[in-house]
């Protein structure tokens, strides 16, 4: 225990020691929000991949998915790889950093607003990253509970308000250059961490090859059949569980479409895109965050696709699996040295995305919904019409605002979580199917193409969250979550380029403009 808490406090210290050191960078709004728009390669791809993969993904998905398709399941964090990671930084990192540039961007509402001339856009857009961020975040502090319970046998409530303070402390010290640090630091303990915890849980099956063996052994409970609702276990056969498909490949696709093209549309995704420094800068980030999804992702599904190996998780009230349960399961009897990596591994996939998270929904309210004014800066302001005094005073009033905010998000998101309602774990899973439903297809074809209309955004914005609210509040009658999810993002590039063709377009001049940082 001692060697668990000594680890934790250096951790946590280390942490806001870097917020102090940060705190230089952070006097003015793109200081804050963006890092001034100079962060390297390095801090920018360790940003993108901790900020990507949280406890959720490592207690919760790994979890189920390696329940639901065994060894198959590694698939999903190949495809969060080479689709959400390589794909996205080769088609969304220059575009995105060349136009948000031109056109004086912080945010994806601002963006929205800006690139489609429509203030409203850019309130409705601030408004859909509140209503599902916020969830997100306090979802983030529940996916941590059992395993910090697991580790330190102490009471979650502690934990998550600990982790609470401690984010808050870095992330309104430093702003997104503090976060970025902090993201490198934690992403070297996630990738030591993961290879490490994988390597000592096989070797207690017996090695790779025999825990292999074992799992051409398992079958489907009849639990498992009995809540079948999707058929994933109608045709199942033996040895599927180590098959290099499982049992459904049609289900295992829409997860990793979900998981892995969600991230083209989520704004504190795409928002690292905006702060970083230079062409090279982008084609180091490229190969380092792909490599770091490689071995964080894959290796979490792969680990959890050994999940039928341990304890069965334990059913809810007759009706359910608590998937969440099967990785600390698998993790309890590791040594305390181990236990004590475990717990800094989660602790740092969790900072590093809660202070994404909320830096990204302060940001936006403060920069979309509480000042929309363009011209509240130096570098908007009309020739003649800059007042230098004038707008340091906005800025410092922007940034305390922004601070003020942190706290405000991180206090609510901490309620839910201590007081988790029922739903809180179904819009978390939601959450990225309305977000990149509404946001993913205006946001790409928008760097891409003139054609874009500004009714065709709104189409996107009432198709992606409509579908995903109507089915959650159906029960999911219509889809299940992740196919929701899948079908969201994929189908806002049909609303799109139709709703293009049949409505008014913008004004061409005004396009070429916007347009004009590509002509280098």
């Amino acid at each position: 225990m001692l060697i668990k808490i000594l680890l934790t406090v250096i951790f946590f210290g280390i942490m806001v020691g870097v917020g102090i050191y940060a705190r230089k960078t952070a006097r003015s709004v793109d200081g804050f929000v963006l890092g001034g728009r100079s962060v390297g390669g390095w801090l920018t791809a360790f940003a993108y991949g901790t900020s990507y993969f949280s406890a959720v993904v490592f207690v919760g998905y790994a979890g189920q998915f390696g329940w639901k398709y065994g060894l198959a399941s590694t698939w999903i964090g190949i495809g969060n790889a080479l689709i959400g990671s390589l794909l996205a930084w080769l088609i969304l990192a220059k575009r995105t950093r060349l136009m948000t540039q031109h056109i004086q961007s912080r945010t994806m509402p601002d963006f929205f607003g800006t690139r489609y001339c429509s203030r409203s856009l850019r309130v409705a857009a601030s408004i859909i990253v509140f209503v599902f961020l916020i969830p997100y975040t306090a979802g983030v502090y529940v996916g941590i509970s059992k395993l910090f319970e697991m580790g330190f046998g102490i009471p979650y409530e502690y934990c998550a308000f600990a982790m609470a303070v401690l984010t808050a402390a870095y992330v309104i010290l430093g702003g997104y250059k503090a976060t970025a640090i902090n993201d490198f630091i934690q992403g070297i303990i996630m990738l030591f961490g993961i290879v490490t915890v994988i390597a000592v849980v096989l070797n207690g099956q017996g090695g790779m090859h025999a825990a292999i063996q074992k799992m051409t052994m398992q079958e489907p409970t009849a639990f498992d059949i009995l809540t079948d609702k999707a058929g994933l276990f109608a045709h199942f056969r033996h040895g599927d569980f180590a098959s290099c498909w499982g049992p459904n490949v049609t289900s295992l696709i829409g997860v990793i479409v979900l998981t892995s093209l969600g991230t083209w549309g989520l704004p504190q995704m795409v928002g690292k895109f905006y702060s970083i420094s230079s062409d090279d800068a982008i084609r180091r980030g490229t190969i380092i965050s792909t490599i770091f999804a490689l071995v964080v992702a894959g290796g979490c599904y792969f680990l959890g696709g050994f999940g039928r190996l341990f304890n069965e998780p334990a059913i809810i009230n007759g009706k359910k699996y608590a998937y969440d349960s099967i990785v600390p399961s698998m993790l309890e009897t590791l040594p305390d040295a181990l236990i004590a990596l475990v717990v800094l591994l989660v602790l740092s996939a969790s900072m590093s995305t809660l202070a994404s998270l909320v830096l990204t929904s302060s940001s936006t309210m403060t920069l979309d919904l509480i000042y929309r004014d363009k011209h509240a800066s130096a570098d908007e302001a009309p020739e003649g019409e800059i007042d230098d005094m004038a707008v340091e005073r906005t800025e410092r009033r922007k940034v305390i605002i922004m601070r003020v905010l942190i706290v405000f998000f991180i206090a609510i998101s901490l309620m839910i979580a201590l007081n988790p309602p029922h739903f809180i774990a179904q819009l978390m899973g939601i959450s990225w199917g309305a977000l990149a439903g509404a946001f993913l297809a205006p946001f790409l074809l928008g760097l891409y193409w003139k054609g874009v209309t500004k009714l065709s955004v709104w189409a996107c914005f009432v198709w992606g969250v409509g579908l995903t609210v109507v089915n959650m509040l159906t029960g999911n009658a219509i889809l299940n979550p992740i196919d929701c999810g899948a079908v969201a993002m994929v189908g806002g590039f049909v609303v799109v380029p139709l709703a293009s063709l049949i409505t008014p377009k913008m004004n061409e001049k005004t396009l070429n403009k916007i347009f004009k940082c590509y002509d280098k």
